[in-house]
């Protein structure tokens, strides 16, 4: 039996065992190896990622200038026209909300539901720029508002969902770059109470605010021309 640091019998000389020295130098080599092998691999990554990005697969190899989103400035008259006869239902509900006409307010909104319906959003494909997905979102969140208005049983949750088709009508509208007559968007801050703000799109610079109105049971007409306008929309 090998012990290490023992004479043998009947030797004079002790033995050495090399073995234990062997498997270190062994493991020192294999590791030595994967870290190389480790390097390796991270430049070839580096240089494959460089290589990428600076040819036709990244954005430095392109064989020409990309070409930007395509934008439309005009529309067919037949898809203006339509804008033009859903923004005249509105301003219809827009003038009963200020004459406190509940009556004539879902009637007018009623109409300008039929007419939003009529309006071609396939026109916008042709824009690259991705005005279509987001404006079909905001016509249908415009229709799903109105819709909710004509259920509702009193004034102000009319009014309510009121200011909300005019937060998606307003985008609709400026994104598709509307070439009809000039907008202005305005906004009251206390459309349902102090610090409670709301916004509608009027066709003229005057204040006729539809949310306090002519009747309003606190201010009564005081408060009809409350408000200011915060941006225009017009062709670009």
């Amino acid at each position: 039996m090998k012990v290490r640091g023992s004479r043998l019998q009947g030797s004079g000389h002790p033995t050495v065992n090399f073995q234990p020295f062997g498997l270190t130098l062994l493991k020192f080599f294999l590791m030595i190896k994967k870290i190389l092998l480790t390097v390796l691999i991270l430049i070839l990554a580096i240089v494959g990622y460089y290589v990428y990005m600076f040819t036709r697969g990244g954005r430095g190899g392109d064989s020409g200038p990309k070409q930007p989103p395509l934008a439309l400035k005009q529309h067919s008259d037949a898809f203006n026209k339509s804008i033009d006869a859903t923004m005249g239902a509105y301003f219809e509900m827009e003038a009963a909300f200020v004459e406190s006409d509940t009556a004539k307010a879902k009637e007018a909104c009623k109409k300008m539901l039929v007419l939003a319906d009529s309006i071609n959003l396939a026109e916008l494909k042709k824009d690259t720029s991705g005005i279509f997905a987001t404006d079909s979102l905001s016509l249908e969140n415009i229709k799903a508002n109105a819709k909710s208005l004509l259920v509702q049983p009193n004034i102000i949750e009319m009014r309510k969902d009121f200011s909300m088709v005019n937060e998606n009508l307003y985008p609709f509208l400026k994104a598709i770059n509307y070439r009809g007559p000039k907008m202005y968007w305005q906004n009251c801050p206390m459309a349902f109470g102090e610090g409670k703000e709301a916004n509608w799109i009027s066709n003229t610079v005057d204040i006729v605010n539809p949310y306090l109105g002519k009747n309003h049971p606190e201010f009564k007409s005081s408060m009809l021309h409350c408000g200011e306008i915060k941006d225009t929309i017009q062709a670009q």
